[in-house]
């Protein structure tokens, strides 16, 4: 929903940096947003350090777009991916673009007027043999875009895009809707959280799941849930679904494909520092969920905060990491919140 102060935000020129004494360089790809599944934002790379940092120079500048359609000046938020040497991003003005990462050239970039003006942190990439898509969000559309060309791919959703606010509407609701995190690719499905307003307005914040080669809708789960689900008695005031948006994943998942878990923070339910409308624990808000990243369906969760009226939903994507405990390693998940607490989870349960 807010870019969080832990977000460094890129100038308006990438810069690419050569090291002089460099010969012969590992190709490591940046394949996904934070580098990673994990979200752990490492590189294995090895040639800069801080010994030789200081001998950088710049290589070359690509001056990606500083402005919106309506010439406002704005802010890019993009951490790029690298595949194969081509490097990819969304430019400030909410267009995704693809440069040559050795020289800067351009290779791509989209030309797209419906993209509500907002800002985006970057693009998710999904290959099988030669067909190569970059998937971004821009306004309430999810793009599908020829990895090779920028161009939209046709026999995706509706000729290369979803109306992501289908689906999520309730009575009253307003329109804003869009994606402007990267999303979470597990095999042939990208796992899609929202960004929606923060007033008594928003739209509703379900997490849900598309084929990367049609656009069909596969899984949704319901972060307010419907009568019968789990978590329904948590709202005290019914029906929740049709009175209260938000609880929705602006912030980023992270993914552990050999688990076949994806870990979801959620946002506050709306209005955000107001709860008088809705009293209750409002599962599943500022939680961390776990959930079968095939099906859709809930594993495990841990609400961070009971009927948040702060604010206080967590930040950014959790981190999967390895963590001795009791001389034992433990595969785990870590949380930051706003709170400055750092909550540590068994990947499992």
């Amino acid at each position: 929903m807010k870019t969080p102060i832990t977000f460094v935000l890129f100038l308006l020129s990438i810069l690419a940096y050569a090291f002089i004494s460099i010969i012969d360089i590992p190709n490591e790809d940046w394949k996904e947003y934070n580098g990673n599944g994990d979200r752990n934002h490492y590189s294995a790379l090895k040639q800069i350090n801080k010994e030789n940092v200081t001998q950088l120079k710049v290589a070359w500048t690509y001056h990606s777009g500083g402005a919106d359609t309506a010439g406002n000046r704005t802010q890019m938020q993009c951490n790029p991916i690298i595949i194969s040497g081509i490097l990819y991003g969304v430019s400030a003005e909410t267009q995704a673009f693809a440069v040559d990462a050795a020289t800067g050239k351009e290779l791509w970039k989209t030309n797209l007027s419906d993209n509500g003006g907002t800002t985006s942190r970057g693009v998710t990439f999904w290959s099988a043999k030669e067909d190569k898509r970059i998937f971004f969000g821009a306004g309430k559309w999810l793009y599908a875009l020829n990895a090779h060309t920028g161009k939209p791919i046709e026999n995706f959703g509706q000729h290369g895009r979803i109306n992501l606010k289908e689906g999520i509407e309730r009575p009253g609701a307003d329109d804003y809707v869009l994606s402007n995190t990267p999303n979470t690719i597990f095999k042939n499905l990208i796992i899609t959280g929202t960004r929606v307003s923060e007033s008594e307005t928003a739209l509703l914040g379900d997490i849900r799941a598309f084929d990367v080669k049609t656009g069909t809708k596969i899984w949704t789960f319901h972060t307010i849930p419907e009568q019968g689900e789990p978590g329904y008695e948590t709202w005290l005031k019914q029906p929740a679904r049709k009175n209260i948006g938000g609880a929705n994943s602006w912030a980023g998942m992270a993914i552990d494909r050999k688990r076949g878990i994806v870990y979801i923070p959620t946002g506050s339910a709306a209005y955000d520092f107001y709860g008088g409308n809705r009293p209750g624990k409002n599962l599943y808000a500022n939680c961390l969920l776990a959930l079968n990243a095939e099906t859709g369906k809930m594993i495990w969760h841990y609400q961070l905060v009971h009927h948040d009226i702060w604010d206080r939903d967590p930040p950014c994507p959790p981190n999967l990491v390895t963590v001795v405990h009791h001389g034992k390693k433990v595969d785990a998940v870590v949380q930051i919140t706003k709170q400055g607490y750092v909550f540590v989870f068994d990947r499992e349960n």
